[in-house]
């Protein structure tokens, strides 16, 4: 491959995603040269649950999407702005596109920046309605308000090491950390987990690396509540019958928790005998229910405001059956939005550089090629208990420099 060539996986319709050339980045924000801005050759590159809403065609993403959010990189070239990010440095860029300028990224809130979407506060790569960035499951990536929003390893060497759990700060981790702070999780919390796919696997670490007592992860595929387990997680399989009170209580000797996590989103569907059923609010009145009075709910997981392949015209729009009363009964506080990543990713990588966690175990990182990712997205959508990454350039295979 030359120098310049690109290549990125493109969204093409509803199920279908391909590896196609692509441009080759340049420093510019449509006809304006980007001097605060970098361009990356991506180290690594994440395939996210987020992705597969699109990609099932639950979103109005566009054909022709370049997607991803989740990059780490190379520093290969710079603009005259720059100044601390420098040419062959390693760094993670949050899923977050923010200015560093505007008051909400003064005041940490870099999830809803107002500048870098016209449409609404927010912005990420390669997502639908997010300002329209080029994603970053590609060769190579524009980044902009480099020195704001990148964060830089200490040591390239160090970090090509520990890769598959650096490659993890993009967003999952910070997101699943993001469900716990904001659900109140802290030492001797009982926490309950609603989903185990790889956020809800990174909030489940997260929440013993918060201090919690016990935490219990609910989901319906085996093989993702055995990878709960693998790092001591009770777990609940919701297919079967019985009210999850009853459920809760079998592990706790109570029918409530501290904490809830939602790491489901709107595609959510029942349990039990309503396990093949979409109920995009099933988790969040389960939260409600499942919560001790003056408890907090965190809401990390995906809820849109279009969702043409919805079963009702309500949830179509966004507008889900909640039953709020209980909530408001139980004096409960909710979260809700993307992950601020900046707020967590500089701590979390000094617990990975320490070897505080291992994210990569917890989430089972399995590395792939760019051009396996349309294989990694059919995987992923069936329900593998695994965390896609893709290494564009073979620079990395289990964690170690190529």
């Amino acid at each position: 491959m030359s120098a310049n060539a690109n290549r990125g996986v493109v969204y093409q319709g509803a199920g279908k995603v391909s590896v196609e050339s692509l441009d080759y980045p340049t420093l510019a924000l449509g006809n304006r040269k980007c001097e605060h801005g970098v361009i990356l050759k991506v180290v690594s590159t994440n395939i996210c649950g987020s992705d597969q809403h699109m990609v099932r065609g639950r979103t109005t993403a566009p054909q022709g999407l370049v997607l991803g959010h989740e990059i780490t990189g190379l520093v290969v070239e710079a603009g005259r702005d720059v100044e601390f990010i420098k040419v062959g440095d390693i760094v993670s860029v949050p899923f977050n596109i923010a200015c560093g300028r505007c008051r909400n990224c003064k005041e940490g809130k870099t999830g809803i920046c107002l500048n870098v979407n016209p449409a609404r506060p927010g912005a990420a790569y390669g997502y639908v309605d997010m300002g329209g960035w080029t994603g970053g499951q590609t060769d190579y990536v524009m980044v902009p308000y480099a020195d704001f929003n990148l964060l830089k390893f200490p040591d390239a060497d160090q970090a090509m090491e520990k890769i598959r759990d650096l490659t993890l700060l993009s967003d999952i981790f910070p997101t699943g950390f993001h469900g716990c702070v904001t659900a109140g999780v802290g030492p001797g919390s009982t926490v309950y987990i609603a989903g185990a796919g790889p956020v809800g696997l990174a909030a489940a670490v997260s929440a013993q690396l918060l201090g919690a007592a016990c935490v219990i992860v609910g989901d319906m595929i085996p093989e993702r509540l055995q990878q709960a387990e693998s790092f001591g997680c009770e777990t609940i399989d919701l297919r079967q019958e019985g009210s999850m009170e009853d459920k809760v209580e079998v592990i706790l000797g109570e029918r409530e928790v501290d904490c809830f996590v939602d790491c489901v989103g709107f595609e959510a569907h029942g349990c039990g005998c309503d396990h093949g059923r979409e109920q995009p609010a099933t988790v969040l009145n389960s939260a409600m229910a499942l919560t001790r009075a003056g408890g907090q709910i965190g809401i990390p997981g995906l809820y849109v405001t279009e969702d043409p392949g919805a079963e009702d015209e309500a949830a179509k729009v966004g507008a889900l059956s909640m039953r709020f009363g209980l909530g408001w009964a139980k004096s409960h506080s909710l979260h809700t939005g993307q992950c601020p990543v900046m707020k967590y990713h500089r701590p979390l990588m000094q617990a990975i550089l320490f070897g505080r966690v291992n994210i990569a175990d917890a989430v089972n990182v399995q590395v792939i090629s760019l051009e396996e990712a349309p294989q990694g997205y059919a995987d992923f959508d069936g329900g593998a208990a695994k965390k896609f990454v893709i290494d564009p350039h073979a620079m990395v295979r289990n964690g170690r420099a190529a």
